[in-house]
């Protein structure tokens, strides 16, 4: 796995960066050895920000948490990323290296000793609707005005499919197409 560790406001010490490799380390028998992981630290009002993503085979895993210490947030970031993997490690074997998983979890029990049960991904509910060319702000406006957290409509500059949506800070995000 490759690793990519930036600092936002903050200087990072060598000691905090052999902590990321030691702790996601863990996962490299997981993932291919293109695996991409990028460990972004932000600095905000004294409480530190760790935001982990790791790219492998067309997929994105993803985890964020806010502490007073970073490495405190690196841990709560690291059990996050675990216990996607673990919940969803069935689906998950098609994409990953499926000979190491029966190696990696040991047990299908959580902290507690209950057994974790596979979710199902049954979409129960589908909605069609035409989607129409709008700028940014007035895909913002019209995603407010229904009370969603996002909203999916044509750009009218790119003439793409975009999604904005509502971040947990109260900002506002969007998807966009690669090409």
């Amino acid at each position: 796995m490759k690793y990519n560790i930036v600092g936002r406001k903050v200087n990072l010490k060598d000691n905090f960066k052999e902590r990321v490799y030691k702790k996601l380390g863990k996962f490299e028998k997981i993932y291919s050895e293109d695996a991409e992981a990028t460990v972004t630290v932000t600095l905000e009002k004294n409480r530190q920000t760790v935001e982990v993503t790791i790219r492998d085979n067309g997929m994105m895993y993803r985890a964020e948490s806010t502490s007073l210490e970073m490495n405190d947030a690196l841990d709560d970031v690291v059990d996050i990323l675990g216990g996607q993997i673990r919940k969803n490690k069935a689906k998950l074997s098609k994409k990953l290296r499926p000979d190491t998983f029966e190696s990696y979890f040991v047990d299908e029990a959580d902290a507690d000793g209950d057994i974790m049960e596979e979710e199902d991904y049954t979409v129960v509910k589908k909605k069609s609707f035409s989607v129409k060319p709008l700028s940014v702000e007035e895909a913002i406006l019209q995603m407010n005005m229904i009370g969603h957290e996002f909203f999916m409509f044509r750009n009218s500059n790119t003439n793409e499919i975009n999604v904005v949506y509502k971040r947990k800070n109260g900002t506002y995000g969007l998807l966009e197409p690669m090409d």
